[in-house]
């Protein structure tokens, strides 16, 4: 019997020349270089040689060059792990579903797979792939999908990997990935990232606040007005590496509620992705007589600021909004760097909305190594639902961003 044309495609190896390697540094530098120029800096050998080293005994990481008659197209970065059901929901999501403790165990206890993540756990955003200046991308990514399987393949002494993720594709990229499709990827919209354009004449913060209508802006001064005293600053964290356990301790009080809890941060990470990105990664701090009592990280991704790590104390969070002040000291930060864009991410999309965020609709693309479950997949792609942000115009309507 004759093979269909997607099992044509998918029977046989491509044309594309590969590298893979266990760990950055064996990759010939300048070819990634080459590759990564215009991608995220998340993608960029400096932040990949700090991230590496990352819970290695829980991430299974490769890196790889694709080549086409010896010339670099593409780089690949891929995370391969275990989830397990207790990392997916925290105990506030079981209060809103209500589930039985004996339930909750039981069911958490059956859910068990091994993953390989074309793209970062740590972060969002296209940071799996990078493709050579002016290629095309729909014509590579089938060369894309030859590595993964390479990988996958290469990879089956430590485990049996259940799902390929390729994770997480903006317009147009996600366009560029529809041919993935007869690889048997099924495609997932997820959660949007949460996207502030900055005003072109926003050259100070005062600019941001000023372009808010009067509402949203009588609420930035009420988050702002407890901040303006002696006892409590806004600063940059010159050195936090000195302060890195206190630093810690306040990013763990806020992953333990996260709903989704996959790789906990060492105390260490921070202060390496900080020596790696040098003036492209930002600390600020807020204390209160002296004492750290919230955190937040800004990186520098070309013309966008990315609201990275946070962190706070939550009783002092009760009384003095911490959270909405630390957005607002990313915000801040972008103006300094002279960025065009805040991305602040998939979770609070109701106070990021309130900042004058707008979605960026996310996609990532899913693949069962057992093709009759890739057909189960994509029927079960078709009943997910994800959240979405409430739809606000906090702006002048002069003054509009985004």
């Amino acid at each position: 019997m004759p093979l269909k044309k997607n099992q044509r495609i998918t029977a046989r190896p491509s044309e594309f020349q590969f590298a893979i390697a266990d760990r950055i540094e064996f990759l010939n530098a300048a070819d990634w270089d080459s590759l990564t120029a215009n991608a995220s800096v998340l993608l960029s050998r400096r932040y990949l040689s700090a991230l590496q080293f990352e819970a290695t005994e829980q991430i299974l990481r490769r890196f790889a060059i694709i080549y086409e008659f010896g010339r670099p197209v593409a780089a690949v970065a891929t995370q391969t792990f275990e989830v397990s059901g207790d990392k997916l929901t925290s105990d506030s999501t079981d209060r809103k579903l209500k589930l039985p403790e004996g339930l909750r165990r039981k069911s958490l206890a059956m859910l068990k797979r091994r993953v390989m993540m074309c793209g970062n756990v740590h972060s969002w955003g296209p940071h799996g792939v990078a493709f050579a200046e002016g290629e095309d991308a729909a014509r590579l990514w089938p060369g894309v999908a030859d590595c993964l399987y390479r990988i996958r393949r290469a990879d089956r002494l430590t485990g049996q990997t259940d799902y390929v993720i390729v994770k997480d594709l903006f317009e147009p990229d996600h366009q560029h990935a529809e041919a993935l499709a007869p690889f048997r990827y099924r495609q997932l919209k997820t959660e949007p990232n949460m996207v502030l354009t900055i005003g072109d004449n926003w050259t100070t913060f005062d600019h941001y606040t000023a372009s808010l209508t009067s509402r949203y802006r009588a609420a930035a001064k009420k988050v702002l007005k407890p901040f303006n005293t002696e006892e409590i600053t806004v600063e940059v964290i010159s050195d936090i590496e000195t302060e890195s356990a206190r630093i810690h301790e306040l990013y763990k009080a806020v992953s333990k509620r996260a709903d989704v809890r996959m790789f906990a941060l060492q105390e260490s990470t921070l202060p390496r992705i900080s020596t790696a990105l040098a003036d492209d990664f930002v600390t600020i701090g807020i204390r209160q007589n002296q004492t750290l009592i919230g955190f937040v990280t800004v990186i520098k991704d070309g013309k966008t600021a990315i609201g990275y790590y946070l962190g706070l104390d939550y009783k002092i969070n009760e009384t003095l909004p911490l959270y909405h002040r630390l957005l607002f000291a990313v915000i801040e930060q972008a103006i300094v760097w002279n960025c065009q864009r805040v991305s602040f991410g998939r979770t609070a999309l109701d106070a990021k909305s309130r900042l004058g965020c707008r979605p960026e609709a996310t996609y990532v693309w899913v693949r069962h190594r057992i093709p009759l479950l890739n057909f189960v997949v994509q029927q079960l792609l078709k009943t997910v639902t994800h959240a979405e942000p409430p739809d606000r115009s906090p702006f002048k309507e002069a003054e509009q961003s985004g």
